[in-house]
């Protein structure tokens, strides 16, 4: 427990991107400043029960009318603080918002759907959703925006949130100094699916990044297997392809994620459920079962059916 403790307070303020140390070093020094207002007051509250406690005194207190250089000390001390952390704030608000005007195309773009995230790469002609992956040490440009709702993206360890609105694009840095993986949500209640609208950006070494991107941009192979034939078959005949993509086939629509290569990301549902054969399955079978309030429709297929489907989008790697 008490190691559990440690490490929780250890993470606290981690800071795993240039932007998120400018926002824990501002909360920093403001907490420092809140935590000694705290032992002033309260020393004092305490000093003058003791030192005046009633059965120590007789008779009225003095009166003091004013004290003009008290008065001043307490006037001048508060105007001085708030302006130098005023003035911490506007550079911390400089340094997270690097101009980007002259920047050119967006590195990533993302477009938050309820209840789960479009992500594009211009650069590369890539589409995926909820998983994001980024070269480490590598600051990117992303514009944020949304199909639907007023959304937030939000991933703490990499610094600032920003809304995602419709009609009205907005634009962040971001950037990850460690590998590994960072997990965030939407932090604007968009509807009921709100809590498992989840992020997750995974930093990579640039060569590993370069060859998920690679992988990314090949075109599943065709399937092989009967119950692949009879799901992919399936798949254009259900409408599935009247909401989703996959790359070589006739579907090209984004009302739903990008299938292309969902059978090699780690998630599904926005990071709702490990992507397991058994959990995919379950979905298909019944959607608002799994995520009540998902604009996903229940074709209420057969066991046979769902295993087809299944065993195609499993090839998708």
């Amino acid at each position: 427990m008490i190691k559990g403790i440690l490490h929780f307070f250890s993470q606290l303020f981690a800071s795993y991107s240039p932007q998120a140390n400018d926002i824990n070093t501002l909360f920093l020094r403001y907490l420092i400043l809140a935590g000694f207002i705290i032992v002033l007051v309260a020393g004092l509250v305490i000093t003058a029960a003791i030192r005046y406690k009633s059965k120590n005194r007789e008779g009225e207190p003095r009166q003091v009318s004013g004290n003009k250089r008290l008065e001043l000390v307490w006037t001048i001390l508060p105007l001085l603080a708030v302006s130098f952390f005023f003035i911490l704030t506007l550079q911390a608000m400089g340094d997270i918002n690097t101009p980007y005007t002259d920047y050119g195309q967006p590195d990533i773009v993302i477009i938050a759907h309820q209840w789960w995230w479009e992500m594009h790469y211009p650069k590369y002609h890539v589409t995926i959703a909820n998983e994001l992956h980024i070269p480490v040490n590598k600051k990117l440009l992303m514009k944020v925006e949304s199909a639907d709702v007023i959304h937030d993206w939000s991933v703490p360890e990499l610094g600032r949130k920003i809304d995602a609105i419709p009609g009205k694009p907005n634009y962040m840095w971001i950037q990850a100094d460690s590998i590994r993986s960072y997990e965030g949500s939407c932090n604007e209640y968009c509807g009921v699916e709100h809590a498992w609208m989840r992020i997750k950006v995974i930093a990579q070494s640039q060569t590993n990044f370069d060859k998920w991107i690679k992988h990314e941009q090949e075109v599943p192979p065709s399937p092989q297997d009967s119950a692949a034939l009879a799901g992919a078959k399936l798949f254009s005949t259900e409408t599935c392809s009247d909401c989703h993509t996959i790359a070589g086939t006739d579907a090209d629509k984004s009302i739903g994620p990008d299938l292309t290569h969902i059978a090699s990301r780690e998630t599904l549902l926005s990071g709702m459920l490990p992507n397991t054969r058994g959990n995919l399955t379950r979905w298909l079978t019944d959607p608002q079962k799994v995520k009540p309030g998902a604009h996903m429709p229940n074709f209420r297929m057969t066991k046979t059916q769902v295993n087809d489907l299944v065993t195609y989008l499993e090839e998708l790697k």
